[in-house]
């Protein structure tokens, strides 16, 4: 599987990451309702860690998953866009879930993850070089 096709360029990754964005706060609702549900219905006595950590895991899932399934994200998919290892090949779960870690604070910390790619020789965030993995235009 390995990748002869070029880099994405950062606006086209950033275009993404706003669908990403759209399609996370449905992810996040989700599992908030189920959550609440959960403890409600159970008498759970932290409601509030509860929500935190099954919000969490539904993001850190819903990420693994569609990366090391088929490279791609639905936001991945419609802007050509395909994550991969730096061998050309396809992410393992521990590699998806190291990036999806990876990336929170790199966005988080002033988008320091992205202002790396700028600097970067092959235009790679900082969560992909440390993970591993690149992203690539998608055939």
């Amino acid at each position: 599987m390995s990748s002869t096709n070029g880099i994405p360029g950062i606006g086209r990754r950033l275009l993404s990451l706003v669908y990403e964005l759209l399609l996370l706060t449905a992810v996040i609702l989700l599992a908030a309702g189920v959550a609440t549900a959960l403890a409600h219905s159970t008498g759970f006595v932290y409601p509030r860690g509860l929500t935190q950590l099954v919000v969490t895991s539904a993001c850190l899932g819903y990420f693994t998953w569609q990366w090391h399934g088929r490279g791609q994200t639905l936001p991945m998919k419609t802007w050509k866009i395909r994550l991969e290892t730096m061998a050309g090949g396809r992410v393992s779960v521990a590699r998806a879930l190291l990036r999806a870690i990876l990336s929170v604070p790199g966005y988080g910390l002033f988008g320091v993850t992205v202002l790396w790619a700028l600097i970067d020789r092959e235009n790679q965030f900082l969560h992909d070089r440390i993970a591993g993995t690149r992203l690539v235009t998608a055939g």
